[in-house]
């Protein structure tokens, strides 16, 4: 089982990381903008990586996701 990365984090804060991240997973950027803020912090946690089509999840992204 994985650690939970967002457990420094509001309950509210998380949720909405946790949110951000299936965003990204399923391409829905154009409907669900991502913050500055939210790529900020999920690159600093490795989560995602920004290439030129956009943010992409890493492998770290995706065990949260699927942990």
């Amino acid at each position: 089982m994985v650690d939970n990365p967002f457990a420094e984090l509001s309950l509210e804060r998380a949720i909405g990381l946790r949110w951000t991240l299936r965003d990204i997973q399923a391409r829905r950027l154009k409907m669900s903008p991502v913050s500055d803020e939210d790529l900020r912090v999920l690159t600093e946690f490795g989560m995602i990586e920004v290439r030129d089509e956009g943010p992409v999840l890493t492998e770290a992204g995706t065990a949260v996701l699927n942990g």
